[in-house]
């Protein structure tokens, strides 16, 4: 079968196990075009924030071959922290001196452990502790409270200060409440005098990084050939091309139904009927039960449900899809968005030449 011939492009967002990486599923006219405008320069960066951004776009030539199309990445893997992240910590909401606090399932914690130096900032990051120990890594080289479950070793710790203490026979009511904790509220108040809340999912600053940052570059490097765009939750975009947005969401998340129903949850995922941990899947970092700032920012045409077997197939057990011989070495929410993305390309192919 000839290749199909399709103006403009399906753009897959998605996150990789050792790197990061957005995936963007071009859909170009047989002869595309060779020269391409750049932001880049071989000038010296300024310092490691002025490296974040203008990421290049690669051609993913087995799944290009494939499929007749165009399939590029945008390499975000080569931002300074390894991920996409990077992108909301360039807009200098992090003030000099400060302390920046978030909770994190990996990525976020390592992009504020590399870029919240570059300001002059402390940073006190969260990180579960069933996330995937290469993220874990990174992050615990800076300090021991990047670490995995510090509010378990913080517990404990005021355990063992208050069990001391009643074997010291210091029974003083206020002696216990001032010290029956890592550090007393004097101390607390001393210490995040300045501090700084991530919060991802409600600061627009991650939102408005990818609208004036990533979704610009993705049209300069496509010419603005682009048909759709395919992303998980987190990953935003821009309005100067009208192109299909359609989200990636796993199972048992429920910004697939807000999309599709306009409800979060179904019938049996209604209060009382839901799951005490709704996500039944191995992805990580995508996926939600709440409708946050960022996401209702997000202009969508659809969404797909992901599956993990898919995924896994796609990253793992697939090499007739080609994805590593090209050298990528996909994490599941990478894997499931090109999934997705190839489920769409039928569906754009239908009355065309």
């Amino acid at each position: 079968m000839a290749p199909v011939k399709i103006t403009g492009a399906i753009a897959a967002a998605l996150s990789m196990a050792i790197i990061s990486i957005s995936y963007l599923i071009c859909h170009c006219k047989s002869k595309v075009k060779k020269t391409q405008k750049s932001n880049f320069t071989r000038r010296p960066k300024n310092g490691l924030v002025g490296a974040i951004g203008n990421t290049p776009l690669i051609r993913i030539n087995r799944l290009s071959e494939a499929t007749g199309c165009e399939i590029l990445g945008k390499a975000e893997f080569l931002n300074p922290g390894g991920s996409v992240k990077d992108r909301a910590l360039k807009s200098g909401e992090l003030a000099p001196g400060g302390i920046v606090t978030e909770g994190s399932a990996g990525s976020t914690a390592i992009s504020l452990a590399t870029v919240a130096p570059a300001y002059g900032c402390k940073h006190h990051v969260v990180i579960p502790d069933d996330v995937a120990i290469e993220k874990v890594r990174p992050v615990s080289i800076t300090h021991r409270d990047h670490y995995i479950n510090i509010a378990r070793r913080r517990a404990a710790e005021a355990n063992e200060l208050a069990s001391r203490l009643r074997k010291a026979d210091q029974t003083d009511a206020k002696v216990l409440n001032d010290t029956n904790g890592l550090i007393s509220n004097v101390e607390t108040n001393q210490i995040f005098l300045s501090d700084c809340k991530g919060d991802q999912f409600e600061n627009l600053a991650n939102f408005y990084a990818h609208y004036e940052g990533t979704g610009p570059e993705i049209l300069e490097q496509t010419d603005g050939n682009m048909r759709a765009f395919v992303a998980a939750a987190g990953i935003g975009g821009t309005e100067q091309n009208p192109s299909i947005k359609i989200l990636v969401d796993p199972s048992r998340s429920g910004l697939f139904n807000k999309v599709t129903r306009g409800v979060n949850n179904t019938r049996e995922e209604a209060k009382g009927k839901r799951l005490k941990n709704p996500f039944d899947t191995i992805t990580e970092g995508i996926g939600s039960n709440r409708l946050t700032q960022n996401f209702l920012m997000a202009k969508l045409d659809g969404a797909f449900r992901g599956i993990d077997m898919e995924a896994v197939e796609m990253s793992r057990h697939k090499p007739a899809l080609f994805l590593l011989k090209d050298a990528l070495f996909l994490g599941s929410s990478s894997a499931m968005n090109c999934v997705e993305a190839l489920m769409l390309e039928p569906l754009l192919t239908i009355g065309r030449d």
